[in-house]
C-alpha cells in the first residue's frame, strides 16, 4: 500500500492520536514544565501535518 493511502486511512482519530503522542514526546524532552502544553500541541500538529503532506 502506498504511504498516502495508508496516511488517509488514519482518519482524523488517528491524527490526533499521533498530535497527542508527539504532543507528549515534547513535553517529555522538556521535563514536563508546566505552561507549555499548548505550544506543545501546536508544534505536534505542525509536525504530524507537515508528515503527511510529504507522504503525499
Amino acid at each position: 500500500m502506498c504511504q498516502a493511502r495508508a496516511w488517509a486511512k488514519l482518519g482524523p482519530e488517528g491524527r490526533e492520536g499521533l498530535i497527542r503522542q508527539t504532543a507528549y514526546f515534547r513535553a517529555q524532552r522538556r521535563g514536563f514544565a508546566p505552561g507549555s502544553e499548548l505550544e506543545d500541541w501546536l508544534a505536534a500538529e505542525k509536525e504530524v501535518d507537515g508528515a503527511a503532506s510529504v507522504r503525499h
